[in-house]
């Protein structure tokens, strides 16, 4: 695509690239609103606390198993193929949470809405990375900023719904919102849905990426990243009613938080990095996060609980859209998706650990021990990738 079509609000880049922000959106929401629920559906369906962690846990893992699958397909078929069936799961998913009495149907549902997620995880950024070359970095920030607004939805409805004690509730934007995007989708794509047996080369794909020391050591800091922000997504709410006192509004307003800083910071940080080096701005990014952590646990007054929340929240709206348009840029075209997919398999993957890891600790150390294993987790990542800036 010529660089003179790439227009971020109008046109038909511009279309595209609100429908998959807005389906971004609507596939957060789902699994973020899982946990501010936490404590109230740990009490009503009687599960413990790890439990809980190990739902949440599956739930990513499915994410992280499909995001292979999910670009590769999309670059062999297409990318709207992928992408309207995946909303149509997370719906299924979705429906399925509405109506959970028991544990094995919260599981259930939990799993399907992360296939969902999954499988829309790598081809939306293939389409976007079809769409966009020169303005890529603002492109994926404006995109991933969607994430956050997922996160606010999502925390928004648990909040709301908690009031009323109808918990199931929560998850019926989600079911709605997948609904109206895959039409969305469906109707302004300009590629054809296809159906047909595609290949899988997994072995083929990790040997060429895996075996560059380079991509080792980002998937590496990639991974201890997602581990720490999936951790604190599942269960922050539970740490501040539990150690801090907060009520389960408050609690659910805190975890909203952490989405409402990436409104605003997703889109900068990914202007910087078409102009600045992505791999320092991430490096920072997540040193910040390890601080915020800190200050978190460690703070004495409301405030420093509030700077704390801030301070994480600013890390992991800076790190996705740096880090992931950094890896197409180095992704050969033919199989850019495909390639992001294998990454993202690899440290999703390691990244689900993290609520079980948290539900682990928690039970025998207490949640404060838990996050600050975050804080080592952080710190490495962010020397890592400084050492990589550094040595070029």
């Amino acid at each position: 695509m010529s660089t003179s079509s790439e227009r971020i609000i109008a046109g038909h880049t511009g279309r595209m690239l609100g429908a998959l922000s807005v389906g971004l959106a609507v596939v957060k929401v789902g699994r973020r609103t899982l946990p501010p629920l936490l404590p109230t559906v740990t009490t009503d369906l009687s599960i413990t606390p790890f439990e809980a962690g190990l739902t949440l846990s599956t739930a990513a893992a499915c994410v992280a198993l499909l995001q292979f699958p999910s670009g590769r397909i999309s670059d062999q078929l297409t990318r709207k193929t992928v992408l309207v069936g995946s909303l149509l799961v997370l719906t299924t998913g979705s429906l399925i949470l509405s109506a959970a009495t028991t544990f094995v149907v919260f599981v259930l549902g939990a799993v399907v809405i992360g296939v969902g997620e999954g499988l829309y995880g790598s081809a939306d950024r293939g389409l976007l990375s079809d769409l966009f070359e020169r303005k890529r970095g603002m492109a994926f920030g404006i995109h991933s900023t969607f994430s956050d607004v997922g996160g606010v939805v999502g925390a928004g409805s648990a909040a709301i719904v908690l009031a009323y004690g109808i918990w199931r509730a929560a998850f019926v934007p989600a079911a709605i919102g997948g609904c109206v995007v895959a039409v969305l989708l469906y109707r302004w794509g300009r590629e054809p849905v296809v159906v047909e047996r595609v290949s899988l080369p997994v072995v083929g794909t990790s040997e060429r990426l895996f075996g560059q020391r380079r991509f080792q050591f980002l998937i590496l800091a990639y991974s201890l990243f997602a581990f720490t922000v999936q951790g604190v997504y599942a269960f922050l709410p539970t740490l501040l009613q539990t150690n801090r006192g907060a009520s389960p509004q408050v609690a659910s307003i805190a975890f909203a938080s952490l989405f409402a800083v990436g409104i605003v910071c997703r889109p900068l940080a990914g202007w910087l990095s078409d102009r600045l080096g992505r791999i320092v701005i991430a490096g920072v990014g997540v040193v910040l996060g390890a601080v915020g952590i800190s200050t978190l646990l460690l703070g004495p007054a409301t405030a420093s609980v509030a700077l704390g929340i801030a301070g994480f929240a600013l890390s992991k709206a800076v790190f996705p859209p740096v880090m992931q348009a950094h890896l197409m840029d180095v992704f050969p075209d033919a199989s850019m998706a495909g390639d992001l997919g294998a990454s993202r398999t690899v440290y999703i993957g390691i990244g689900s650990l993290g609520p079980a890891y948290v539900g682990f600790v928690a039970g025998p150390f207490g949640y404060p021990a838990a996050f600050a294993g975050f804080v080592v987790a952080l710190l490495a990542s962010g020397s890592i990738l400084l050492g990589l800036d550094l040595t070029g």
